[in-house]
């Protein structure tokens, strides 16, 4: 099935999810002028008159990035991005969490993978515990997003990790009730968006290079929300930023019916690398591959 025509078919298998999930609910974004800061390359960095969608580029010189200046622990995190349109090659658009940046960090990550024009974005997602990260899943979109802005999310409790494509789950990853080193649920974690050079890796495994007559490279950010348990120093504890808690209420910690429908389509369609298939790479599979998303 062509890449464009999914839509059509992902819009008849949402309708009944968008109508009755639980995902993204929200006290409304939040301002990025309080919640953020830059983290380097100031002067790669505008924002709308109004100061509600934010502009990071990228150039031969730098790219740019900002981060939360709060930490959270569980919750529902979502942004809207539109991506950098053209050819895209080895550039990367970063929208992830991570706890710090040492040797042992946690770490959820968005990673938008450029192209060259015409061919379609890859979203690499992973996830990190103690500095431990090798878990890719790399997926196609069923709609182009350089042409308008998209809801990205991420759903953490202490049950499972979600990964949103506009409300459409697009991985499950498990926690089980034993004690384990893959699942990241001690730490908090920042938010993190960034937009920086990878053209050694990237695109088509680093052969497509960045083409820097196309500079500047500019990614947009608006809408963001963090709906959860912000961390409170020097307290070993967190405050939750709304009083009903539903990312860790039962409904949060298993896949809705509508919910389950949707990730079997991705599943079938969107996949296009799974680590836990890679048995070249992994002759004996890591632990969490056994775990049952569905359940």
């Amino acid at each position: 099935m062509e890449r464009w025509a999914f839509s059509l078919v992902l819009c008849l298998s949402v309708a009944g999810f968008m109508a009755s999930s639980h995902a993204g609910q929200s006290n409304g974004s939040f301002s990025f002028q309080d919640n953020f800061d830059i983290m380097w390359a100031q002067d790669h960095f505008k924002t709308s008159p109004d100061g509600q969608v934010w502009y990071l580029d990228l150039d031969k010189e730098t790219g740019c990035g900002f981060q939360t200046r709060q930490r959270y622990r569980f919750g529902w995190f979502s942004m809207k991005l539109k991506l950098v349109g053209g050819d895209s090659a080895g550039v990367v658009t970063a929208y992830y969490m991570c706890s710090d940046t040492g040797p042992e960090r946690d770490e959820l990550d968005f990673e938008f993978l450029g192209n060259r024009t015409g061919q379609p974005y890859t979203i690499q997602t992973n996830v990190y515990k103690k500095g431990v990260g090798g878990r890719e899943m790399r997926h196609i979109l069923w709609f182009d997003p350089t042409e308008d802005f998209h809801t990205y999310a991420i759903l953490w409790n202490n049950h499972q990790i979600l990964f949103f494509v506009d409300r459409v789950p697009i991985r499950v990853y498990k926690n089980t009730d034993k004690p384990n080193d893959f699942f990241p649920n001690e730490k908090p974690m920042y938010m993190f968006s960034s937009i920086w050079n990878a053209d050694d890796w990237a695109t088509r495994g680093g052969l497509e290079k960045t083409d820097w007559k196309n500079a500047p490279f500019v990614s947009s950010y608006k809408d963001f929300n963090a709906d959860g348990c912000q961390w409170v120093d020097p307290y070993p504890d967190c405050v939750s930023t709304t009083t009903q808690n539903w990312w860790d209420q039962y409904d949060a910690w298993v896949l809705s019916d509508d919910q389950k429908k949707d990730f079997a389509w991705v599943e079938r369609n969107l996949v296009i690398y799974d680590y836990c298939k890679d048995n070249e790479r992994y002759p004996k599979l890591p632990d969490e591959c056994s775990i049952s998303p569905w359940d």
